[in-house]
């Protein structure tokens, strides 16, 4: 019985409630409609029938007159199922007919009318229902036909007595309905709330359970599932981040500290301080600059962007930072390249494409150089391929294991290849929020030597929820000359 309270103010209880009333009021109109239509054709009948009756005795009266049609009364009268039948003197005396008793009055209105009466082979207590029709016959005689409407009476019984069993089941069968269902629901319910408290209470692991019927229950519990594995996902990447900041910030924030330190303790002149400071200002730019692509990132992965999406020219994009890098790329003995599809153009923003790409180039120019002495190339392109853009940057260096390209595009890893070269880990990274924050992927793949980056990038993205216009703060690192700073 406790659980009882608990049920009836359940949504399903109360919908299932408020379709029981509907129903119970469309079958009420229906009988009632019925009832209504049946007692109209029957008094329609009657009327037929009184009417027939009516023009038979008036043919008789015309041919015999009054003595004639009492005859024909008394011999209609004692069949069965006869009709009602009176025929009074002016003074209201009866002379012929099978009715004994009439309301008083009755046969002074002339036309039709509704009456209680009593047979005249019945007792005067027990009274009945007719439709008759008073007539003036010559000599001030007084003539009544009419039917009795027992049978509109027992249909009306019988339809009550339907109603009465019909409206009695279908509160019945509603109550148990609205029960199993109120329960059933309350009970999936009772699971996701089980389920939400274990979750709250720390088992992060918790998922609600899914039935398999693909109710509306099945698609809540599934989008409610998908969120907290996205939840589930976001935690682990701070702990990660955290966990990798902790790891690799701490050499630089030693080896500035140890700076200062021996700074402190050996300078003997303005210069060799002052070469302690630029050194020290340099480290902490570089640990600003890491900063600033953290916030970035968490930016991007919270669809925060600084500008608005705009139509872009690709072309502009790649020969711009093709200029910028070739200077870097000779210097690392490597050639670089850019093949543009023409009058290629995608709707994104510029700065955030642009970083992406400079960051893969970079990436290329750190890490594509092959053993030895042989020439290589960079080769940057970018092709339509259906409804999407492909962005791609190809070297012939060291490449990545394949066991290894998904972890590299997360926050601060470095692979055992790369811990020689300087950098903390943030660009690949960045450059795959980007493409998610685009609605594209990106995704790493054997050149054959080395590696092949390719962003693909829808040519309309969806749309960007919480525009932001503010800059991250405490940036100290100034744009290149295309527009773009470094990761």
């Amino acid at each position: 019985m406790r659980f009882l309270p608990h049920l009836v103010r359940t949504t399903a209880f109360k919908l299932t409630a408020i379709y029981l009333v509907v129903f119970a009021a469309f079958a009420i109109f229906v009988l009632g409609y019925v009832a209504w239509n049946a007692k109209n054709l029957l008094d329609d009948q009657i009327r037929s029938t009184i009417d027939a009756e009516i023009q038979g005795l008036a043919e008789q009266q015309r041919l015999g007159g009054i003595r004639r049609l009492v005859q024909v009364i008394e011999r209609r009268s004692r069949g069965p199922g006869a009709s009602l039948y009176l025929v009074t003197t002016p003074l209201g005396e009866r002379i012929a007919g099978n009715i004994e008793a009439l309301p008083p009055g009755t046969l002074d209105r002339q036309g039709e009318s509704e009456i209680e009466y009593a047979r005249s082979s019945e007792t005067l207590d027990q009274t009945n229902h007719a439709i008759v029709r008073v007539f003036m016959l010559p000599a001030g005689f007084r003539l009544l036909v009419g039917r009795d409407v027992e049978e509109r009476e027992r249909l009306r019984v019988v339809i009550k007595r339907a109603a009465g069993w019909s409206f009695l089941l279908v509160v019945v069968l509603g109550c148990f309905a609205g029960w199993f269902v109120a329960r059933r629901v309350l009970k999936r319910i009772d699971g996701m709330n089980d389920t939400a408290r274990s979750i709250m209470a720390g088992d992060l692991k918790g998922r609600l359970a899914i039935a398999g019927t693909g109710d509306e229950l099945d698609r809540l519990a599934g989008n409610l599932n998908a969120m907290l594995d996205r939840i589930g996902e976001l935690m682990s990447g701070m702990q990660q981040v955290t966990d990798n900041i902790a790891h690799d910030l701490k050499t630089p924030l030693t080896r500035l500290r140890n700076r200062a330190e021996e700074a402190l303790r050996t300078a003997q002149s303005p210069e060799q301080l002052r070469a302690a400071l630029d050194g020290s200002i340099e480290e902490a730019d570089g640990l600003i600059r890491v900063f600033n692509a953290l916030l970035m990132i968490a930016r991007l992965e919270t669809r925060q962007i600084s500008d608005s999406m705009a139509p872009l020219d690709l072309a502009e994009i790649v020969d711009g930072l093709s200029e910028l890098y070739e200077p870097l790329a000779e210097e690392a003995g490597l050639t670089l390249s850019a093949s543009v599809e023409p009058g290629l153009s995608l709707t994104g923003n510029r700065e955030l494409i642009g970083q992406a790409l400079a960051n893969l180039i970079d990436n290329a120019l750190k890490y594509g150089k092959p053993e030895g002495e042989a020439p290589a190339t960079v080769v940057v392109t970018a092709n339509r391929v259906g409804d999407m853009v492909e962005l791609g940057v190809a070297d012939h260096g060291a490449g990545i294991p394949e066991a290894d390209r998904g972890r590299a595009l997360e926050r601060f890893v470095r692979l055992d290849q790369s811990r020689s070269k300087p950098g903390f880990g943030l660009g690949l990274a960045l450059a795959s929020a980007v493409a998610h924050l685009h609605g594209g992927t990106i995704r790493l793949s054997d050149n054959a030597p080395g590696l092949a980056i390719v962003m693909s990038l829808p040519i309309v993205p969806p749309p960007v929820d919480r525009p932001v216009t503010e800059a991250p703060q405490g940036s100290t690192s100034q744009p290149d000359a295309a527009g773009f700073q470094s990761a």
